[in-house]
């Protein structure tokens, strides 16, 4: 946990967004896998993180904005839980890391709840993503599960996005510690790989390595030959000479902060003189992309800036032709890179995302747009601020049902090369990714330098 000071000024910064009414933050349960006692890896919701800190399971708080107090529900251990489990930190001790000074029982959580619904007090929540606290929200409010997303909080989702979007000092070392872990893991995959070995012996050192760290993976592992499968989360594939790796993947801190980055690099030692062409229009848009990264800058306009400079360069290696300003705005550049070009950072991967993306990457005078292909993926678009950690992470993906389709149709044909394009059916994908912090006058990428060039890249694998 960080400084007992932390979490009582965040929950007084969310008192002062809100006024009045009731807080309720419900703490994530245990999963089980196949029976009751063999659960999932347990991870504490990220918000009930950010205002209460501790991770532990079956807990919830309420914040009584009206009467300025904070009160923790659940239960203490007992001597069944101490045979299994060992001495543990007593609840009450964990509550006053976080400043809380009252703590109940799990069962009164219910009764209080009544009690305010009858007084006709306001009980702001969060939409539920998981669906044991769906059907424990619904109990406790007596909302029909399917009504609740469309009952949750739309001041509450909008105040705790505007509080966790800017990273405090302790924050961003927090997360920087993420990226510098993450960043030694890959530079050790990228000296490690061979051609002959599956991909499975390395996805299973980068989960050995976080482990070794005191850190967890912050999300499946992407470590793959088949780059164009966005999210290839299967690692069943053989590395052969004069294939390309990438190798998505990230680690989180006991804090709960993440890193996420990216690295592509050649099974064998050299890249082929196709690959390291694509190769550098990829890193052209990730250094373009992050140095337009500014206080004030739409990140929608970053994103375009990163599709416009990935058309140049396809321009360049006879892929496509035509103006690149008009191909991205006819959605030419979709063909090879169809998601976005990054997201917030933090407490998720995808920070904040099960708050909704129109509420945390987006605003009311910007829309998110969810239906247009490459920009329904795109997960922020909304003006920086400075505290902002965010992802920059520009791809080209040579998908081949895709590209049978579009040529197929002659899509788009006044700017797509599709004679030279059947060249690169089996070409597979090529992302590089780092994050960066937003700040006062631009920005800053975080974490250790990790090698980037191709001559970078080429003197590890040698």
């Amino acid at each position: 946990m960080f400084a007992t000071p932390t979490y009582r000024a965040r929950r007084d910064a969310l008192q002062a967004h809100l006024g009045s009414g009731l807080v309720l933050l419900l703490g994530n349960g245990e999963s089980p896998i196949n029976f009751a006692d063999n659960t999932y890896p347990f991870r504490q919701d990220s918000t009930f993180l950010y205002y209460i800190g501790i991770a532990s399971p079956h807990l919830a708080a309420i914040l009584d904005l009206d009467d300025d107090r904070t009160i923790l529900f659940g239960d203490e251990p007992g001597i069944d839980d101490i045979i299994w489990m060992g001495k543990q930190e007593t609840l009450r001790e964990q509550a006053a890391k976080s400043g809380i000074d009252q703590v109940l029982p799990s069962g009164v959580l219910a009764k209080l709840l009544s009690d305010a619904r009858r007084q006709n007090r306001k009980v702001h929540f969060l939409p539920p993503y998981r669906s044991a606290n769906r059907i424990r929200l619904s109990e406790l409010l007596g909302i029909p599960t399917a009504q609740l997303a469309g009952s949750a909080s739309v001041p509450l989702i909008r105040a705790v996005a505007s509080q966790r979007s800017v990273k405090t000092d302790e924050e961003i070392v927090e997360i920087e510690r993420a990226v510098g872990i993450t960043a030694h893991i890959h530079e050790a995959i990228i000296r490690l790989a061979r051609p002959g070995m599956l991909e499975r012996e390395l996805a299973a050192t980068i989960a050995y390595e976080a482990e070794r760290a005191g850190c967890k993976l912050a999300y499946p592992t992407i470590l793959t030959v088949r780059g164009e499968v966005l999210h290839n989360h299967g690692h069943g594939h053989t590395l052969r000479d004069g294939q390309l790796v990438l190798n998505d993947s990230g680690v989180e801190t006991a804090l709960g902060y993440a890193a996420d980055l990216t690295r592509t690099f050649p099974a064998g030692t050299r890249f082929s003189a196709t690959q390291r062409a694509g190769y550098e229009v990829v890193l052209r848009a990730l250094e373009t992309a992050t140095r337009a990264l500014a206080p004030g800058v739409r990140y929608l306009d970053v994103h375009y800036l990163s599709c416009r400079t990935l058309v140049e360069g396809l321009v360049g290696m006879g892929l496509m032709w035509g103006d690149p300003d008009e191909a991205v705005a006819a959605g030419a550049h979709t063909l090879f890179f169809q998601c976005g070009t990054g997201h917030l950072l933090g407490l998720d991967v995808h920070d904040m995302e099960d708050l909704g993306e129109p509420h945390v990457g987006y605003t009311d005078a910007l829309p998110k747009d969810t239906q247009t292909f490459g920009l329904k993926s795109l997960r922020l678009g909304r003006e920086l601020r400075a505290g902002f950690v965010v992802t920059v992470e520009p791809g080209l993906y040579f998908i081949p049902e895709l590209i049978d389709r579009w040529t197929a149709e002659k899509h788009l044909s006044a700017f797509i090369n599709y004679g030279e394009l059947a060249k690169f059916r089996d070409f597979g994908g090529i992302r590089i990714e780092d994050n960066a912090v937003v700040t006062a006058a631009g920005h800053r990428v975080l974490g250790r330098p990790l090698a980037k060039t191709v001559a970078e890249i080429e003197a590890l694998r040698s």
